[in-house]
This record gives structure tokens, C-alpha cells and sequence, in this order.
């Protein structure tokens, strides 16, 4: 997720309810934080499932599952057609590579952990980095939340007292946007937000985030009390080190989630993938990518 790496809310309405919940906003982005804290040092539940990424050159569709070493991943579709058998065998080649190249995998179990690590930061940074307001409401549905459970929006504006920890909280001070929480599971349904001024780091030395940039990450309960992210929408460009540009534009969907082993070794992930893959060779469903919810 930096790669969690928030649009201006729209002002909602209570429907029913004459009044916002009782518990105050900054009250309920704590107690959502600590929820998605905990779930995400719980590794016990694993799961395989489908990417959909389209970009400005395509689409691809992938497989993914997670395991104890690191994540497992195969692309088994660009723009909707199977890929070819030399490209299908390039793919099984890189899982096997990765199996027989213990240090390599170990690095890659070490840039995933990173990954985690800063998206941590940030969602851990929320209660503190914004200032929150009740904004309405949303209804959940399979990529949203959980079915029949109240979505609360609450929109965000920077904290102008908030001084960034490292240079990963920095982005925050240039966003503001909302956030959607599930009030029964007290956990983050949408993270949705605007960059409304560039962002340097390292007083621009290391680099900074265009204006105009944008970022929306969504979860939903995929069974058991288990949530995952079932999209991701990025729209960031900005320089990094003064002269390498980035640019960071795609929309991904993630379904078709299926519970694996808990104890699943990147071994056992990569033949979970082969036989999937086998399976569906000449029947690969795209994802569709969640709609979008207009608030009530």
C-alpha cells in the first residue's frame, strides 16, 4: 500500500438516523486503527485470489496466494486473452527460480515486509494527522464493507499541529479527503483522498508529489471475519532525488478470494498457482472492477 498511497467528500445525509453516532469521529478513526493494527499482525488467515490492473497500456490478470515466504504470483491473462504456452512457461520459470533461490526469495519476503511496514505507518498516522467530521453515510455490498453493515463516511483535513514521525507520514500533511468505516466491524471500508498541494520530502532533496495527485484504497469481508483490499485506484506523479520522475497511474481490482492453508510454503503456493492456472487456461473470467457508490 506506500503503495497505500484520499477526493474531496461530497456532503452526505443521515437518512434515518436524525443524528451521527454517538461516539465522536476522532473516537471512532482510534478504535477502527487499533482493528486494522491487530488484523493486519494476524497472519493466520491466507488466501488466493484474482488481480484485474489496467493501465495506459492494458489490462493484466493475475493470480495471486498469499504464504508464509512471500506472496506467490502468476499473470495469466493480458487484455483478456490467455497468455501463450512460452509465456505461461516463462511465468512457471520465475515461481521455480524463486524456490530454488532461497536468498532471492528471502528478499523478496524482506521488500513485501517494507511495503507492509509503510502502509502501517500511515494508517497508524491517521487519528493523529487529521481532523474528522461526520459526513453521511454508504451502503456496504461484496466490495465494500460487509453486506448489511452501516458504512459511516467521515471527512478529513489535515491536523496543522501534526509533525511527521519520517518522511513516509509526510505525504499526509498535503491530503484530505474521507473515510468510509464499517460501524459494526469498526474497520475501514474506503480510504479515499486528494494531494491539494505538492509534497516534499527531505525539504525536497529526496524528492516530491505533484498537486492533483489522488489515491483510493477499498477492503471488504471476503468470508470468515477475513477483510481484504478489493481495490486500488492510484493517480500520483512527482520526482524523486530532483530528477527521476514517477508516475504511478493504475486501477486494480482484486476478487475470487479463496481460503488456503495457514501454513502454506511459497513451494506449496506455487503449485496451488500451476493448477489453477492449468485449470483456466481457456477460461479466464476478468474481474470487474467494484462500481462506484454514491453516497446517501
Amino acid at each position: 500500500m506506500l503503495a497505500l498511497v484520499l477526493m474531496l467528500s461530497v456532503p452526505g445525509s443521515w437518512g434515518q438516523a436524525p443524528n451521527p453516532p454517538q461516539v465522536s469521529a476522532g473516537d471512532l478513526v482510534r478504535e477502527t486503527v487499533a482493528r486494522e493494527v491487530a488484523a493486519a499482525n494476524a497472519t493466520d488467515i491466507k488466501h488466493m485470489f484474482r488481480s484485474l490492473r489496467q493501465t495506459a497500456k492494458g489490462t493484466q490478470t493475475h493470480l495471486y496466494v498469499e504464504t508464509n515466504d512471500a506472496m506467490a504470483g502468476m499473470l495469466i491473462a493480458i487484455n483478456g486473452q490467455p497468455l501463450s504456452p512460452q509465456q505461461e512457461q516463462a511465468e512457471k520459470d520465475h515461481l521455480a527460480w524463486l524456490m530454488n533461490n532461497p536468498d532471492q526469495l528471502r528478499k523478496k519476503n524482506a521488500r513485501e515486509k517494507e511495503d507492509t511496514d509503510r502502509s502501517l505507518r500511515i494508517v497508524k498516522a491517521l487519528p493523529y494527522a487529521f481532523h474528522y467530521e461526520y459526513a453521511g453515510t454508504e451502503n456496504s455490498d461484496q466490495y465494500l464493507g460487509k453486506i448489511g453493515d452501516e458504512l459511516v463516511r467521515l471527512k478529513f483535513t489535515p491536523n496543522p499541529s501534526y509533525s511527521p514521525p519520517t518522511h513516509v507520514e509526510q505525504v499526509l500533511q498535503g491530503m484530505q479527503g474521507y473515510l468510509l468505516i464499517d460501524m459494526d466491524a469498526r474497520r475501514l471500508a474506503r480510504i479515499d483522498g486528494n494531494l491539494f498541494r505538492d509534497v516534499s520530502f527531505g525539504w525536497g532533496i529526496l524528492g516530491h508529489l505533484d498537486r492533483g495527485g489522488h489515491f483510493e484504497v477499498q477492503q471488504a469481508d471476503v468470508g470468515d471475519g477475513a477483510w481484504e483490499i478489493t481495490k486500488m485506484n492510484l493517480r500520483i506523479t512527482g520526482k524523486i532525488l530532483v530528477f527521476k520522475s514517477i508516475s504511478m497511474i493504475s486501477d486494480e481490482s482484486f476478487s475470487d478470494f479463496r481460503r488456503v492453508p495457514s501454513n502454506l510454503s511459497f513451494a506449496g503456493g506455487a503449485d496451488l498457482l500451476e493448477t489453477e492456472c492449468d485449470k483456466s487456461a481457456r477460461n479466464i473470467p476478468a474481474p470487474q472492477p467494484p462500481e462506484a457508490k454514491t453516497p446517501r
